[in-house]
């Protein structure tokens, strides 16, 4: 164990944005029997995301969407409900979709659904991955300490570079949040930057390209 923390460089070969979750839900108050503290400043961290996004365009980093859904039936949720969390992301339901306009979502975009909360459970997102030469994983959205916590551990466990803007990430509460960004910086020295950090770095590494 050690106190010195490693200098890791932000971006390390190809990088990916994972944009997780950015779903309408996310920009309307919730509804009165919802449980969660949630941080007050979700809508402002989610639309913060657009900055990363568009930033990432620019210097030509691919951008992959993820969406949360499950069936109406609920036959897919599993253990999901067992703890804090009630039905949610379900299709159909106005909350559920990805939130477009947000996060300026093109036709041709890279866009997966997942019936889980990491972002690698039971989808095409290491295929994809591969076939990009993705390296280094950046990881925007929600919740911190629900699908970009377990999608950062996935994605450290696939030996990925992994990073999270955690000025456009929001948790399930304020504490939660806190926790679950301590606990990915324990696992990659350098993963917690913020959006202006990001939005630099991606302009840096595409000078740098350009210049190669």
């Amino acid at each position: 164990m050690t106190n010195v923390k490693k200098k890791n460089p932000f971006i390390v070969g190809k990088a990916v944005v994972l944009a997780i979750d950015i779903q309408q839900g996310s920009f309307v108050p919730p509804p009165p029997n919802f449980h969660l503290p949630l941080m007050p400043d979700t809508i402002e961290r989610m639309s913060r995301t657009r900055s990363v996004i568009d930033a990432a365009r620019a210097a030509d980093i691919p951008v992959i969407f993820f969406q949360e859904i499950h069936r109406a039936s609920l036959i897919d949720f599993g253990r999901e409900l067992d703890g804090s969390e009630g039905p949610h992301c379900v299709e159909g339901r106005p909350g559920t979709p990805i939130a477009r306009d947000v996060v300026g979502l093109r036709e041709d975009d890279y866009v997966i659904q997942k019936r889980r909360y990491s972002c690698f459970f039971g989808t095409e997102l290491e295929i994809l991955l591969k076939a990009l030469k993705a390296e280094t994983l950046i990881l925007i959205g929600g919740f911190t300490d629900v699908c970009v916590h377990y999608t950062f551990v996935d994605g450290h466990q696939h030996d990925y570079h992994c990073r999270v803007v955690h000025d456009c990430v929001a948790g399930s509460s304020i504490k939660a949040h806190t926790a679950s960004l301590e606990a990915m910086e324990y696992l990659q020295h350098g993963a917690n930057v913020d959006c202006a950090y990001a939005v630099d770095a991606f302009a840096q590494h595409a000078r740098k390209r350009a210049d190669a």
